[in-house]
């Protein structure tokens, strides 16, 4: 029970992160921010598997920030990790089909929930 609680508490933290930085005010059609946050995501995520594959981080904390923080924070960081873990094993295509399903499959879902939603 208490990871449900630590990957809770990091989820409201990254949640409260991320609308933070939705508050600086930038102008044009471009979604700077959205970019910035899923960039930003992605590196944290990377530091915590970086110091958790070096023993430097408990398990506990691991999942506070990689599960909590940073799934809080933008889905897009464990997408982006998973992503190069398939290149690092070697399942290049793979990680290239998930890459292109996810994109894809994504902006497909996110039309259809909006157009079923508006009938």
């Amino acid at each position: 029970m208490s990871e449900v609680i630590l990957v809770g508490l990091g989820g409201a933290f990254g949640a409260i992160f991320r609308y933070l930085l939705s508050l600086v005010p930038l102008k044009g059609d471009f979604p700077f921010m959205t970019l910035i946050t899923n960039i930003l995501g992605a590196f944290v995520i990377g530091i915590v598997v970086g110091w958790f594959g070096g023993g430097r981080m408990s398990p506990h904390m691991q999942l506070f920030l990689k599960t909590g923080v940073c799934g809080g924070f933008t889905t897009f960081s464990t997408f982006s990790l998973e992503s190069l873990s398939l290149f690092e094993q070697g399942h290049v295509y793979m990680g290239m089909l998930y890459i292109v399903l996810s994109v894809v499959g994504c902006i497909i879902g996110v039309f259809l929930g909006k157009y079923l939603s508006l009938r």
